[in-house]
């Protein structure tokens, strides 16, 4: 006993040392590797932290500087082409004295209807067709056939069936964003570990339960990836509807564009179609990012 006190409150006993009031001396010189963090590894310089940025920019800068050039020149022909000055110009006549703010509303409202709707079916469907055996074999032949057919090709029945109206372009959206998100969901519920369904059925799950806490968690990243084609998809859909059966929206703009040679107008809309895909397919790839970090690294 004596020993033990002894080795504990011994003179040769390591006492913690207080280090807090250490300073470093201000002549101490600066290295960038005293700056490494904990892993050893140097600090990102501002070029390293924003290259993306930094490269993309500069291409589509010089791009476009190499295009306003050759516009200026008058080495590009108006009638096939037209200059990055002569599209900004046509954006801000149509954008103050036009109808590009009610075309950009008229065609938002048409992808959000019908890729909401989309969503809704598609992750729904494609549950019940992924968990049970029976309505993957019932369903399979049509989802085959619908899904190899391009959407393009069935626009004018789709026309005929709901007119000119808006309802035409919110199906065309619809079975545009559809089925990669149908098909996606299906993966991911039939890609789910075989040892966690026997653990839950060990446990006297029901089937909610097992959708609700297995099922549905573990497709979340195959349905992100079905909703990022979507997006895309259901832009091209509402261009097309637009282009094919419409008297508005940004679809139509490009269509009266071409068919009356005025290339600013239907580069104005060419670009409006471009930020948003970019835009919306950024967020889309953003939630996978977040919902896919317990997947491991390959």
């Amino acid at each position: 006993m004596n020993a033990n006190r002894d080795s504990e409150t011994g003179p040769w006993r390591h006492s913690p040392v207080d280090l807090s009031g250490i300073v470093p001396p201000k002549d101490a010189p600066s290295h960038p590797a005293a700056k490494a963090d904990l892993f050893g590894r140097p600090p990102q310089t501002f070029f390293h932290k924003y290259e993306s940025l930094i490269l993309g920019g500069g291409a589509v800068l010089l791009v476009l500087a190499i295009w306003q050039a050759c516009w200026s020149a008058g080495m590009i022909s108006p009638l096939f082409l037209s200059g990055p000055s002569a599209i900004a110009r046509q954006f801000y006549e149509t954008l103050l004295h036009g109808t590009l703010l009610a075309d950009i509303a008229y065609s938002g409202r048409n992808f959000v209807i019908g890729f909401a709707l989309a969503l809704a079916a598609g992750v729904v469907l494609g549950v019940v067709i992924g968990w049970y055996r029976r309505a993957r074999l019932l369903c399979d032949p049509f989802l085959n056939a619908l899904y190899a057919t391009p959407r393009i090709a069935m626009v004018p029945m789709i026309i005929i069936w709901f007119g000119i109206g808006m309802w035409s372009k919110v199906f065309i959206v619809f079975m545009s964003a559809f089925f990669p998100i149908l098909v996606n969901t299906v993966g991911g519920i039939r890609t789910i570990d075989a040892d966690l369904l026997r653990s839950a059925r060990a446990f006297c799950a029901s089937d909610w339960q097992i959708f609700k806490t297995l099922a549905i968690p573990g497709s979340v990243p195959f349905i992100l990836t079905g909703i990022r084609q979507g997006v895309a998809l259901g832009l091209i859909g509402v261009v097309v509807g637009e282009m094919f059966g419409g008297s508005q929206g940004v679809g139509f703009m490009v269509a009266y564009g071409g068919q009356t040679f005025a290339t600013d107008t239907l580069f104005v809309g060419v670009l409006i179609i471009a930020f948003a895909g970019i835009l919306l397919t950024s967020l889309a790839e953003k939630l996978e990012r977040h919902f896919s970090r317990w997947r491991p690294e390959r």
